[in-house]
């Protein structure tokens, strides 16, 4: 179990990543702030059900907000490997 992981990731602007009580491959609360490099138009996303029982995602020209709760926790192991595999084929040697 851990209580609070915090990240941060670069790709196009950039984007907080916060989980507050994990347990195996689930998290109480997730959540997460970005700051893209592109603008987009304005929208929510509410989810319930599927891979928790609630989530909401707001968008607003480059800012975007994410909320879920009780949900299937982000995969950081997957992301890391992605910006990897990017940086190697960006920088190949």
């Amino acid at each position: 179990m851990k209580l609070l992981q915090l990240k941060h990731r670069t790709d196009f602007g950039h984007d907080y990543y916060a989980q507050f009580i994990t347990v195996k491959n689930w998290t109480l609360i997730q959540t997460s702030v970005s700051w893209n490099d592109f603008p987009s138009w304005p929208y929510v996303q509410v989810t319930m059900g599927s891979n928790g029982l609630f989530g909401i995602m707001f968008w607003v020209y480059k800012l975007g907000f994410d909320l879920d709760i009780i949900s299937r926790t982000w995969r950081w192991d997957y992301a890391e490997k992605l910006d990897e595999e990017n940086q190697c084929s960006q920088n190949p040697s």
